[in-house]
């Protein structure tokens, strides 16, 4: 079975990040979103309503060969503990492609995963911190998020 894993904070999760699923869930058997937990990075919505709210996307969009979970650990050996066959990462530009290579390395050093590529689509020049300034400034985010998505997020702004 070729599982895929796909990790990021996805705070919050875009169109580009589904984009990205929707094309792994047609290359692999299983695909897991993994949302991580950064260390150096203070995340602004809360993991498991975002989590929630993604498993509703995936069910929306009817992508039943794929799970959604959380971690805290090293990236490499989570996916591994999963069965994972390669590890997913979604690209925006050249830009990301040239960190991604640095992180891929790394993990393909210290687990012989390798790592694909999926390019974000016409979503590429979304970025979820972009989402999340428009998001604070009160603009209409609704074409850069799913409507799940869409609804923790207002619902995140209407209680802080």
């Amino acid at each position: 079975m070729n599982i895929g894993f796909y990790a990021g904070s996805f705070d919050p999760f875009t169109n580009g990040h589904l984009h990205v699923v929707k094309t792994s869930s047609k290359l692999f058997d299983k695909v897991i979103i993994a949302i991580g937990e950064n260390s150096f990075k203070k995340r602004r919505f809360d993991n498991k309503k975002m989590k929630e709210a993604i498993e509703k996307v995936l069910i929306e969009n009817k992508l039943d060969n794929v799970s959604v979970i959380i971690y805290d650990s090293f990236t490499a050996d989570v996916a591994l503990e999963y069965g994972t066959t390669y590890l997913i990462r979604g690209l925006r530009n050249g830009m990301d492609y040239q960190y991604e290579e640095n992180i891929s390395a790394i993990n393909e050093e210290t687990s012989k995963l390798d790592t694909i590529y999926i390019r974000a689509g016409r979503h590429g020049s979304t970025s979820s911190s972009m989402v999340t300034e428009l998001l604070t400034y009160g603009k209409d985010i609704s074409s850069y998020v799913p409507k799940p998505i869409l609804d923790l997020l207002l619902e995140e702004i209407k209680n802080n």
